[in-house]
């Protein structure tokens, strides 16, 4: 999906990454892991750390199977990529 013409904002989210799998968020040098299955998931926690300062979802995200990479970590692209 295109960002640029399909904004994804902070009431898209859930539908998106559903309640399965991992969601692996860079924010600078900081890896923050949620489990989209846990039932005692911060749900605001991670609405902050998924949608980026212009209030749509940060850029880049990518889904491997049942885990999402959201944001650019060059150390954990790399250990996914070998």
């Amino acid at each position: 999906m295109d960002a640029a013409k399909h904004k994804i904002g902070p009431e898209a989210i859930a539908g998106l990454f559903g309640r399965t799998g991992n969601v692996l968020v860079a924010k600078g040098q900081k890896i923050l892991t949620f489990d989209r299955a846990a039932k005692d998931l911060d749900a605001a926690a991670f609405a902050a750390a998924v949608i980026g300062p212009s209030g749509n979802l940060r850029a880049p995200a990518l889904r491997l199977g049942n885990v999402w990479l959201v944001g650019f970590h060059a150390d954990l692209y790399a250990r996914l990529n070998p």
